[in-house]
Formats: structure tokens, sequence, C-alpha cells
């Protein structure tokens, strides 16, 4: 019997860094790998948006061997990751149980085929460019993106199709805008994006979904627009960024068995949105 050719933790680092490259993240990030051994052998790969004690729970329940994540764990320095805290408890398990960790956070954001392109697919929008491009990067690759719907929709359907498309989560999806008012040109930011409200206005956007939307850029927005556009639709950060998951886990897996590796590459089912419940009027 002819055994399974496994990549090294090493290799798939190396297709990762072709599928979404580190120079693409913005300055003040942390991305690529996190733990594991490079010449450590991978056969069960899990993607998730956020490296969460369920989610690496998961992770080992599963028999992974990489964990790769959207948000980093060690965006930021720390002193200590003994595991009285969240993050050791986190590495703690990740190292027990010889899970290796990788980040591709804003460079998932930035690569042709990441966050908000996906996002703004599923939203019914084909072609479409980024919103702020990356400096010195490829024709195509920046945060964001803005292109036009095949035809104009009511603010309150395009709404409604953002919702249907997305996860459930408990904060819903909230809109500012008529909901009559007919959109046909499209800005999305996966993730937090209420630093792009210039980019969305000279794009000629006429409805922006992003999440994370905060009480003063909103509102200063929708004073600037005199009621007009860009309308806002805010939707979970958790949400906007879980479509691209499976797009990125069938990346992945089709770069690595065009090299002739066979390794299994899954989605988590953890869903690490911080919100249980919601209360309206």
């Amino acid at each position: 019997m002819t055994r399974s050719l496994r990549p090294t933790l090493s290799q798939v680092w190396n297709v990762v860094e072709e599928l979404w490259p580190a120079a693409l993240a913005e300055s003040w990030d942390a991305v690529g790998p996190v733990t594991g051994r490079p010449e450590q052998e991978i056969s069960n790969i899990v993607f998730a948006v956020d490296p969460v004690e369920a989610v690496v729970n998961d992770a080992v329940e599963r028999g992974a061997d990489l964990l790769i994540t959207h948000h980093p764990l060690m965006l930021r320095g720390v002193n200590s990751v003994a595991a009285s805290g969240f993050k050791g408890r986190v590495l703690h398990t990740l190292i027990e149980n010889r899970v290796a960790l990788l980040t591709a956070h804003t460079n998932g954001d930035s690569a042709i085929g990441g966050v908000s392109d996906v996002l703004i697919r599923s939203l019914g929008v084909e072609d479409s460019l980024p919103l702020a491009p990356s400096s010195g990067g490829l024709p195509g690759e920046g945060i964001g993106r803005v292109g036009d719907l095949p035809q104009p929709v009511p603010l309150a359907e395009f709404a409604e199709r953002a919702y249907a498309v997305l996860p459930s989560v408990a904060g819903g999806v909230r809109v500012a805008g008529d909901p009559a008012a007919l959109v046909r040109r499209v800005a999305v930011c996966g993730g937090a994006g209420d630093s792009l409200f210039d980019a969305v206005r000279a794009s000629g956007a006429d409805v922006y979904v992003t999440a994370d939307l905060r009480h003063h850029p909103a509102s200063e927005a929708r004073e600037a627009a005199a009621g007009g556009t860009p309308y806002l639709v805010d939707v979970s950060h958790f949400a906007s960024e879980w479509l691209w998951l499976g797009s990125a886990a069938g990346l992945l897996h089709r770069a690595l068995e065009d090299q002739g590796f066979d390794v299994q590459v899954a989605v988590s089912g953890v869903n690490s949105d911080p919100w249980d419940f919601i209360l309206v009027p």
C-alpha cells in the first residue's frame, strides 16, 4: 500500500504565503506562524475566524495538526504565556496537543479572493475593485471591495440578502437609509471598516456593508450624506469574515493537492461571535 504524501508544516506555510502573502498585511498587524515545528507532518487543517479556547478545543477534538485563523492570537506584546490567562491556556493547549497555529489576517483581507472579495460576491457583485489598493501590490489587491449589482434593488431587499447569506448571530443586521431607495453600486469591507468612509464616498457607492460601525462615525457618515448615499449596512464582525473560511479552505486544499499532498482541510463549526442574545423594541 502506498503511503499518503503529507506536507510538512514548513511546506504548508510556503503555500499559505503564495495564497495570502505576508507582504500584504498592514504594518500594525501580526500574521504568519505562531506555534509549530517546521518539520512537523500535517494531515488535518482547520480554518476559523478566532483563536479562542472553544475553537482550539474543537480543533484538538477533530485531530487537527494545524489551525489557521483569520484573527491573531498575539496581536500585541505580552510578558507571560502562563496558562493562568486565557491566551496562555490557548497556547498551552495548542503546543501540548501538537496543533500548529497560523494567522492570515489583513493579508487575507487584501489578497485576491480574500475576505471582502468573498463577501461582495455573496451579495451578488461578480466584478469588483479594492476600496483601498495595496501599496506596491498587484492590481486587485487591497482592503475592501466595490462593484455593481447586475440590477438596482431596494435597500431593504439588499439588506435582507445580506441577512440571508451571513451566518446567524445575535446582533443581526442594522441598516441606515430609506428602505425603498434603490441601490446598485456596493462597497464592502469585511471586519471593522469605519476607517474607509472617505474611500467609500469617493467610489460612488450607494451602500456600504461592513462591521462594528460605532455611533459617531456612522452618525457623521449619515450627516455627510444628507439622507442620501452611501446607505449603511452594519453586520457582525465574525459573520462578515466567516464567509471567507470555506473559500480559503478550498483554495489551500487544491493548492496542496496540486503539489501531490494528501491532507484534510475543513472549517471549524464553532460560532465565535461574542454576543449571545439581543433585546429589541
